[in-house]
């Protein structure tokens, strides 16, 4: 199958991405040199139709209230998978207030408050969820990750190894966990993550990003796999977002502030919206715009 995907080498990665090139060591800027650059994600007309079918629904018909209530979430869903933040919330909230017990609503609003540093709002809206449903699986990493960017890694620690404990193969699960433990202390961090590690797929691309955490493959590594057992220009995309992402993860905790920020950049270019790496790339780069604030007033 055709792919629209280049290897892009140094020379073009260095108009790209800018601050890269003149900061970073020899051997950190080859390996960006041989990145995938991922061609951004269209917007999904079905989605656009089926957006339009329920604003069709929504404003002609005589519904119950907990019909409405799901047409709003579904909405809500579709807004977001093409990057209508404002919409979607909107519809979330809708639903909430059409269906008080609506817990995936609730999940779902939770993760626009993530985006908005609204922790405090978070953790209501993932405790509602849990208390309404408490086997809705995603509700323990969500609130996880709330903590996790909220300043409580210690707690956070507790609801990912919840929802590492449902999939202890999903290596996605384990970075998770793994960053709340490193938050509370790199070394803590590191023995945890050696710990889960004989329990990974090894079959499954995203392993190799775990062993990069842990010291065992380098990055060159981790590029080379980015292809494995992808079928198509959408799955490539999506697993670059996934890439990208953990990447500037990796290079955030070594203190490569610009090719980290690259990183999360390249995660945010390819549009996939409703991925988790993706709603919290624009997070990522916050902090450390933040982190380089930081130094900046203390340096003076």
């Amino acid at each position: 199958m055709r792919r629209n995907v280049s290897l892009i080498f140094f020379f073009l990665i260095a108009c790209i991405l800018t601050g890269c090139a003149q900061t970073q060591p020899e051997a950190q800027r080859s390996q960006m040199g041989n990145l995938l650059l991922a061609e951004p994600a269209p917007a999904n007309p079905r989605s656009q139709m089926a957006i339009a079918r329920y604003n069709q629904i929504l404003t002609s018909a005589a519904l119950s209230d907990g019909d409405k209530a799901e047409l709003h979430f579904q909405r809500g869903m579709l807004y977001d998978s093409v990057g209508l933040n404002g919409l979607a919330q909107f519809d979330y909230s809708q639903a909430i207030n059409l269906k008080p017990d609506y817990a995936e609503a609730y999940n779902s609003i939770g993760i626009h408050y993530i985006q908005q540093n609204d922790f405090i709002q978070a953790y209501e809206a993932f405790d509602s969820t849990l208390e309404i449903n408490p086997d809705l699986d995603f509700a323990f990493l969500n609130r996880g990750i709330a903590l996790y960017y909220g300043g409580r890694a210690e707690l956070a620690t507790s609801d990912l190894a919840v929802f590492l404990k449902k999939d202890e193969k999903d290596p996605f699960r384990a970075l998770w966990s793994y960053f709340a433990n490193y938050e509370v202390s790199p070394q803590q961090g590191a023995e945890y993550l050696a710990s889960i590690r004989p329990l990974l797929d090894n079959g499954h691309w995203a392993t190799s990003l775990v062993d990069l955490f842990l010291g065992v493959v380098d990055e060159n590594t981790v590029l080379n796999s980015l292809l494995k057992g992808i079928a198509s220009q959408k799955a490539l995309t999506d697993r670059l977002c996934e890439a990208y992402f953990y990447l500037g993860k990796y290079h955030s905790q070594r203190g490569n502030k610009g090719i980290a920020s690259n990183y999360f950049k390249l995660a945010l270019s390819t549009n996939v919206y409703d991925y988790v790496e993706h709603r919290y790339a624009r997070i990522e780069l916050n902090r450390l715009r933040q982190r380089t604030d930081d130094v900046s007033v203390d340096s003076e």
